[in-house]
């Protein structure tokens, strides 16, 4: 006997299998579990005096991560003279920040941490939300290729033609 319904007047109670209610318990927390997801830390290297060419890669990475729902880790490492000048690195970090600032927000302002400045985006979606709206997307573009081999497809059955039999020569004496 269970009771189901303690503060009402009078309490409600009923009788169940136990066995059944631990069961569905135990499906509940695995649906549950299924669902959840882990957020990632992904994490990306600079230096100071990094190309414009290499720092659009690296933005390019990091706008990747943010958009499949995972954090990342922004680090600069500072060599030798370098550590005298680490609003070089503050600056580098702004930049990437106000460059990605669509995708997701700062979660964590820039630190010096020895040799080392450390800053973390977060995305504005949860990972959840940005694996449906990949897969979705995933969907769209074969839809739409599907939809052009088709429209090729059909554009070309009316030009091909069967190819005429060949005929034999009528006249098959030869003089040798």
């Amino acid at each position: 006997m269970v009771e189901v319904a303690p503060t009402a007047r009078p309490p409600v109670c009923k009788l169940m299998d136990y066995g059944k209610y631990k069961y569905e318990a135990a499906q509940k927390a695995r649906e549950s579990r299924r669902n959840q997801t882990n957020t990632v830390i992904k994490e990306m290297k600079l230096r100071p005096k990094i190309d414009q060419h290499d720092y659009g890669t690296k933005k390019g990475h990091v706008e990747r991560f943010l958009r499949q729902g995972d954090k990342v880790k922004i680090t600069i490492m500072f060599r030798g003279r370098e550590q005298h000048r680490p609003e070089l690195g503050f600056g580098l970090l702004q930049r990437l920040s106000e460059d990605v600032d669509e995708l997701g927000f700062v979660e964590s302002a820039p630190r010096q941490d020895g040799r080392n400045m450390i800053m973390v985006l977060a995305p504005h979606k949860k990972k959840s939300e940005a694996r449906a709206e990949v897969k979705a997307e995933k969907a769209r573009v074969a839809e739409e290729r599907a939809a052009e081999r088709a429209a090729e497809k059909a554009d070309r059955a009316p030009q091909e033609r069967t190819p005429k039999p060949r005929r034999r020569s009528e006249n098959l004496d030869v003089d040798v």
